[in-house]
């Protein structure tokens, strides 16, 4: 299962660096997408250019409301996801209607990435 980490950072003290490094740690294939080249701890590469990724089952946003915007026709077009995540402070209600529009067999969760995965509940 692949997750799509959007909004990723090489800052340790980011809770999306803690996700995909938890993601990584407990077998997930983890693609993590940000603002700057770079690579966690796990040489997960951050990457800053958007692709087609095949079987991407979850997005996990680690994007305010406002900056999650541009990726709008990315996530509905592009990668139609089967479950998106809206971390603490992620929340959107206009594109989780969007999402139950446009993708209708998406799920949407507002949780926690770090917690689901601590609690084996991911």
């Amino acid at each position: 299962m692949k997750t799509l980490v959007l909004g990723a950072s090489d800052n340790p003290e980011r809770y999306a660096w803690k996700a995909a490094e938890l993601l990584h740690s407990k077998g997930h294939e983890v693609i993590a997408v940000g603002i700057k080249k770079a690579f966690t701890a796990a040489q997960i590469q951050i990457q800053t250019e958007l692709k087609a990724w095949e079987q991407i089952d979850t997005i996990t946003l680690y994007l305010s409301k406002e900056n999650q915007k541009p990726y709008y026709d990315f996530i509905l077009n592009t990668i139609q996801p089967h479950r998106v995540i809206f971390n603490p402070g992620t929340e959107n209600p206009e594109l989780i209607q969007l999402l139950k529009t446009k993708v209708p067999q998406c799920r949407i969760e507002i949780a926690c990435t770090l917690v689901m995965l601590q609690i084996g509940n991911y």
